[in-house]
């Protein structure tokens, strides 16, 4: 199935809404499973950025894994960074150590001029040019930082996209199955993705499917 890009961003007020009430409880905590799994339970550094943070779910999970750390979420949709900070006001405890802030890559002005941790959840998909998300990292990233990113894969046919549809996103609204499908289609493959460190210099990276449609891009920036 060839790739069919969608709308980069998500910009309507009942789109985030839904984002930020939806279910996704098994596909995000696999995120941070995974992460531990492959870096551990100790951080190269108390710094972390979280790319195309949307209502901040990935953000909060993982500023609750790693209590020393100190995360920025980034996203290009104020739509979903309103309901990110509005989840921040009933989590005190999490106050001083999460920070949100929209901007589109590779143009956003960061705090900090290089990260300990760079992740990444299901946003390379909605990039119309997938160089920006590796040269972005390649900026922010510090010598020896973790990098880690999820995202969907493609399916080889449409009638895979629809029965992974059908399979994951029944339960939920209607602007949720109809996101999930176009995502899917809208999605990289891993042969891609490989494709993609290579021309970014970023060989070294591990390109590995965790599901049946999602892939892991995980590895430590070289000095």
């Amino acid at each position: 199935m060839r790739r069919i890009p969608e709308e980069e961003l998500m910009t309507g007020n009942d789109q985030a809404r839904a984002y930020a009430s939806a279910d996704f409880e098994e596909p995000h905590s696999a995120v941070i499973r995974l992460f531990q799994e492959t870096f551990g339970h100790t951080l190269p550094g108390s710094d972390v950025l979280d790319l195309g943070c949307g209502p901040g779910d990935i953000t909060f999970r993982f500023a609750r894994a790693y209590p020393a750390c100190t995360i920025h979420g980034v996203d290009g949709s104020e739509a979903m960074l309103a309901e990110a900070r509005q989840a921040l006001s009933r989590s005190p405890e999490l106050a001083g150590r999460v920070l949100f802030m929209q901007g589109m890559l590779p143009d956003i002005e960061l705090p900090l001029p290089q990260y300990d941790v760079v992740i990444s959840n299901s946003l390379l998909h909605h990039l119309p040019d997938p160089a920006v998300l590796w040269e972005t990292i390649k900026c922010c990233a510090a010598p020896g930082a973790a990098v880690f990113i999820v995202d969907l894969r493609r399916p080889a046919t449409i009638a895979e996209a629809r029965r992974l549809t059908g399979l994951y996103s029944s339960r939920e609204p209607a602007i949720l199955q109809r996101d999930f499908y176009n995502s899917l289609r809208a999605a990289f493959e891993p042969a891609e993705i490989r494709e993609q460190l290579n021309t970014a210099g970023l060989a070294g990276f591990d390109v590995r499917e965790t599901s049946d449609r999602h892939v892991m891009i995980a590895g430590v920036m070289k000095a």
